[in-house]
């Protein structure tokens, strides 16, 4: 599995890389349920080949020992936001956390519009900053309307949230950008 190949199968599965090997199974089995193509309402046979997929390596032991190395390599190589922000320093500091959120699920938006989609745990690692703290934060973007919870579980930018970004700009610097699967920046 080489860089321009890497698929998060984690992500795909909703699943933390955690997981023990009865999750894998039943979250698989619920997705493959909910995409397979014979489902009339929600089959989707792109979604079910990306799941099925995620399972073959997730669920064979040596499989998945061996991903879950490339896995830690590309975790590493995920470039941080932000990260020295303490997330006790005050509404200011509210505020900077917030746009790094906006942020984030802007350049994913930005590199695929169609399967869009940051889970929890992915914005915890992302951000460096814990559950608890990013909790109030995503509260306050969905009640504003600048983020939404995906079919994945996932949350998303909106359209309101995408015209926050541009006015604030990215909080990002060229060296913190987030890297597509060949390994580009996702922003020009």
């Amino acid at each position: 599995m080489n860089k321009d190949s890497y698929l998060d199968y984690y992500e795909d599965l909703q699943i933390s890389p955690n997981a023990d090997q009865e999750t894998v199974e039943r979250c698989y089995r619920l997705l493959a349920k909910k995409y397979h193509p014979d489902n009339p309402v929600t089959g989707n046979n792109e979604k079910f080949n990306t799941i099925s997929s995620a399972n073959k390596v997730l669920s064979d032991p040596e499989k998945r020992a061996a991903y879950d190395v490339k896995y830690e390599d590309v975790q590493k190589q995920k470039l941080k936001i932000l990260s020295k922000i303490s997330p006790s320093e005050g509404l200011e500091n509210d505020h900077q956390i917030r746009h790094a959120i906006l942020s984030t699920l802007y350049i994913d938006r930005r590199r695929n519009t169609t399967n869009t989609g940051v889970g929890s745990w992915r914005l915890e690692q992302l951000l460096k900053w814990p559950e608890k703290t990013l909790e109030f934060h995503i509260w306050y973007l969905k009640e504003k309307g600048w983020i939404q919870i995906v079919d994945t579980g996932g949350y998303a930018i909106t359209a309101s949230g995408v015209e926050v970004v541009e006015e604030d700009g990215l909080l990002l610097e060229k060296d913190r950008l987030l890297t597509d699967q060949s390994g580009q920046s996702n922003i020009p």
